[in-house]
Formats: structure tokens, C-alpha cells, sequence
């Protein structure tokens, strides 16, 4: 069915039909309403281009992503979309994801918003030092950041948890429990959420009398196989460590396989903390969970940076922040330190 065909099984004019579908304020709340009721009755999608032409708006949001090293095309980012891909459908917006190389990412903004592509922006992976924070503020694109950068926070809008806090606590846990040799397996350091999570962890030990010992940490993409080859690293070396902090749920899979491999048992001779990020292709966690976890659900993530960009768009609203929760859940792979 299309515009016209509506209009005639309404009596009323297609003009009238197309502002009540998109939201025109001259159009009373009795018509929008019958007139949206009897569209969703017959199935009636409208024509995203016509859309276009006749609200200036592309109902379409954008997530660029730049290929590199750390690539955010992993299972983080497929849960995230998935939550915020829930926000959108509700709000009958698309998605789009244009997958660009490094030196392409800030013209792909300006182009995909010059070209009237997408009516907001949502930034993944945010650096320290972020130019794209600043590009699309003078372009005036509504944005919203999955984390932070060095920005003042209340010149952006920003969705992200307490790393520091975070890591703090769950260092503090182990130091309590016994633990003095205490290892970190980090994410990315150029990324803002490594940074202050390794701040956090060292203040935890500092507080302590205990200086971090660079020899077991370490900082990379945050996939299993590196989380494996770090804590085989660690390991190998004289005076290891009986605890280690891992900055994703992935590295910690790997580094308890190589726990395993060196005929140790987590929780008895080496303590494991994980980041979990509740992601889908893992099993939830249950009464007597394997792994200890920092928990933080990223679907729940995108569903807030959706929502709150959506709010920009249609409300014109100003720049909007949300601090998310995180928790502790302890599990078998943490115990007080060999031989305390």
C-alpha cells in the first residue's frame, strides 16, 4: 500500500496522511492518532527517501568504524548493536554502519551528515585525545559517546562506567584477600576506559605500600589468544604473580587456559578477575560461577546511548550523561593468596 492508497481509505489528503505519520505539531492528536492506528492495521511502511524529502530527516542512525589492530567489529560490538539496534526499531529509525580505514574515519562523519545520510552520530573506541568529540560539535551532529575522552564531561553526551572505581575495588579485593603480587592484562592504553582502569588498579596497590610492576602487566587488543600469551608470560618468569586483573571476560578465558596449561588451578594457586560484559555467546552467570567478574552489560550500553540520542534528535535536547553500574561477583577462579 502506498501514500496515495492510504489517503483514500482515510478521506483524508496525502499531505494531511504524511504530516500525522511524521509528526507534525499542526496536525491535531485525534487525526495523528487514527491515521497512525489504521497505517500500522495495514501494515504501511513509508518510503525512507519520500521520509526524507518531506521531514528533512533521514530517521537513520550512523556508527562508523575504523578498521585497525583493535578493530570494534568483535562480539563487544555485536552485543552493543543489539541493544541499540532494540531502541531504534522501536523508534522507527535505521541503522547504518559504514566500516571505513583509519584516515577515512573523519571525512566518513562529515560526509555521511553533509549528505543528509544519517540525523545522529554514535562514536565507538573514544580516545584521550579525541578529534572526533570536536568535529561533530562544530558540525552539529547529535552524538553520543560510548565512554569518554578528556573532554569536559558535561560538553558531550557520554554513556560509561566508573573505570577507575571499578578497577580500584577489584584490585582492593584481592589485596585484602592476601594477594601482593597482583598482575594486570589491560585493553588498549590509547583508549580513555585502559587508561583509567590501569590508574585505578596502580592507586589500589599504591594505597598499599606496593609499587605496580611493569613486568606483569600489559596492554592489548582484548581477545583470548592475548590474554592466553600474557599470562604464559607471566607465568614463565621467576616470581609470578598469584593474581591477575584482566580488562575483558575474552582475556581472562585465556589466561585460565594458561593457568591450566602450567598444572595450576585457578582460585588455589593463581586468582582470575574478569571484566564481563554479559555478552550473549557466553553462558550467564549461574549460583557458582567459574570465573570472578566485574560485571557491566554492554547491551544494556547501547540501549542507553540509543536512547539518549534519540532524545537529541527529536527534543533538541543539550549534552546528557549516564554513569552505568558495575558489580562484583565472585566465582571460582579467586581465593585468598597461596599460603595465607
Amino acid at each position: 500500500m502506498n501514500l496515495k492508497e492510504l489517503s483514500e481509505k482515510l478521506g483524508l489528503s496525502q499531505t494531511t496522511v504524511s504530516r500525522a505519520l511524521n509528526g507534525y505539531p499542526e496536525v491535531s492528536e485525534t487525526t495523528r492518532r487514527r491515521v497512525q492506528d489504521f497505517a500500522r492495521q495495514m501494515n504501511y511502511q513509508p518510503n525512507s527517501n519520500a521520509r526524507r524529502l518531506a521531514t528533512g530527516k533521514s530517521s537513520t542512525i550512523g556508527h562508523v568504524v575504523p578498521l585497525s589492530s583493535h578493530d570494534m567489529i568483535n562480539p563487544h560490538f555485536s552485543d552493543f548493536i543489539a541493544g541499540a539496534g532494540e531502541i531504534y526499531n522501536r523508534h522507527g529509525y535505521d541503522m547504518l554502519i559504514s566500516v571505513v580505514s583509519m584516515d577515512a574515519e573523519q571525512s566518513t562523519y562529515e560526509t555521511l551528515y553533509r549528505n543528509r545520510r544519517i540525523d545522529g552520530m554514535i562514536v565507538h573506541g573514544p580516545r584521550f585525545d579525541d578529534e572526533r568529540i570536536a568535529l561533530l560539535t562544530r558540525l552539529k551532529v547529535p552524538f553520543v559517546v560510548h565512554g569518554r575522552t578528556n573532554a569536559p564531561e558535561d560538553s558531550y553526551s557520554w554513556v560509561d562506567v566508573d573505570n577507575r572505581r571499578t578497577f580500584h575495588e577489584a584490585a582492593t579485593w584481592l589485596l585484602d584477600a592476601g594477594h601482593r603480587r597482583i598482575g594486570l592484562i589491560n585493553g588498549p592504553e590509547f583508549m580513555t576506559f585502559a587508561i583509567w582502569r590501569r590508574e585505578g588498579f596502580e592507586n589500589a596497590l599504591r594505597e598499599r605500600g606496593l609499587e605496580p610492576d611493569p613486568a606483569i602487566m600489559t596492554a592489548a587488543d582484548m581477545i583470548e589468544p592475548n590474554g592466553h600469551a600474557a599470562m604464559t608470560r607471566f607465568l614463565e618468569q621467576d616470581n609470578p604473580p598469584t593474581a591477575v586483573l584482566c580488562s575483558s571476560m575474552l582475556t581472562s578465558l585465556g589466561a585460565l587456559r594458561a593457568v591450566r596449561e602450567h598444572d595450576l588451578k585457578p582460585g588455589r594457586d593463581i586468582s582470575v578477575i574478569g571484566f564481563d560484559d554479559c555478552l550473549s555467546f557466553l553462558p550467564a552467570m549461574r549460583e557458582n560461577p567459574a570465573v570472578s567478574v566485574v560485571q557491566s552489560s554492554i547491551r544494556l550500553a547501547g540501549k542507553a546511548c540509543a536512547t539518549m540520542l534519540i532524545d537529541q534528535i527529536e527534543r533538541n535536547t543539550g549534552p546528557q550523561s549516564l554513569r552505568l553500574d558495575t558489580r562484583l561477583l565472585l566465582g571460582a577462579s579467586t581465593g585468598p593468596a597461596p599460603g595465607g
